[in-house]
């Protein structure tokens, strides 16, 4: 694949910039947040968004499916929620001449930009309904698969672990994840600013900005970023900094840390690397355009033990390290 050319490169950067601005006239107070959003949206991932209830999780990709111009459902999750209320069914219908047919009820999956609200208050079977939708962009019910339309992009958010009835989401959903971010609680500034904006009479009208074409065309572009062998090596080196059973590993990863990364922490490492070089305008990836998403794509990778929970170890702190470590050693 041919490398970007410095015209698609300036046109990612206007069509990035412009989305987030257009965003930042709704949502308030959360700029890095919505910048890293666009970021797992145009590497093709799937993003986890933990805060309390009430923050704007819900507002965030309402507003990112709007300035899109894309599909947009939401599933409120729930402990009663069934699997087959978020895939669809199949049911029995009657034709006109008295034949019996079965069809299939398409759920809400079937969309382009999902919100997964309150993913961890419904049980770990009906989480697990939505892994092959994230991950091979595909649904398969009663023995028929149905592709899901392109670019599909699954935003859930989640309640605190010790929150009322909340079920921790199973490791293998959570690898799913491309980026895991936390809304802070507003400041008394962007509180204020919150409550002028939503107690006035002034509606914002949002501008369509992407279709869906072009939203695919730019994502192409980030596949076709370079990745040199100093960039993979960086990112390999990471994960292998925060992996308790590597030589390379830290003495804190192997004081507080169950499990590493998985190897798709290596893959989203470079994809997320590919979207920032094009932000800063560039066509390969060097060593700081990884370290710029090194937490938002392990934090949820990492595993504490007993030792690690009961000392509140973060994770973003040993990635954090890690990167530090690597940052002082490396020329990028």
């Amino acid at each position: 694949m041919a490398a970007p050319s410095p015209d698609e490169i300036r046109r990612f950067q206007e069509a990035f910039q412009a989305l987030k601005n257009e965003m930042l006239r709704i949502i308030i107070g959360y700029d890095s947040v919505v910048e890293d959003v666009l970021v797992c949206f145009f590497a093709g991932g799937n993003l986890l968004l933990e805060s309390t209830p009430g923050l704007g999780k819900t507002l965030i990709v309402k507003t990112l499916a709007e300035v899109l111009d894309l599909p947009f459902k939401r599933i409120q999750f729930t402990p009663d929620l069934m699997p087959s209320d978020i895939l669809g069914t199949t049911i029995v219908l009657e034709t006109d001449r008295g034949e019996k047919v079965f069809e299939f009820q398409r759920g809400p999956v079937f969309t382009q930009i999902l919100l997964a609200d309150e993913i961890n208050r419904a049980t770990p079977k009906t989480q697990s309904a939505l892994l092959e939708a994230m991950q091979e962009r595909m649904v398969s019910v009663g023995g028929q698969t149905y592709p899901l339309d392109l670019p599909y992009f699954v935003l859930a958010t989640q309640n605190p672990l010790d929150a009322e009835g909340t079920y921790s989401l199973p490791e293998a959903q959570i690898d799913r994840f491309f980026f895991k971010l936390a809304l802070r609680y507003p400041d008394l500034d962007h509180l204020q600013r919150i409550g002028e904006a939503s107690s006035g009479r002034r509606e914002v009208q949002l501008r369509k900005l992407l279709g869906a074409r072009e939203a695919l065309e730019l994502q192409d572009l980030v596949r076709r970023v370079d990745a040199g062998p100093e960039a993979n090596a960086f990112a390999i080196r990471i994960i292998l900094k925060t992996h308790p059973a590597s030589p390379e590993g830290g003495p804190n990863a192997r004081r507080f840390l169950r499990y590493g990364s998985s190897p798709r922490g290596v893959q989203a490492l470079i994809l997320g690397g590919k979207v920032r070089a094009l932000v800063a305008g560039k066509a390969h990836v060097e060593p700081r355009h990884i370290a710029a998403v090194a937490r938002q794509i392990l934090n949820h990778r990492l595993i504490l033990n007993f030792e690690g929970e009961s000392e509140q170890m973060r994770p973003e702190t040993l990635v954090d390290e890690a990167v530090g470590e690597l940052m002082g050693s490396s020329p990028g």
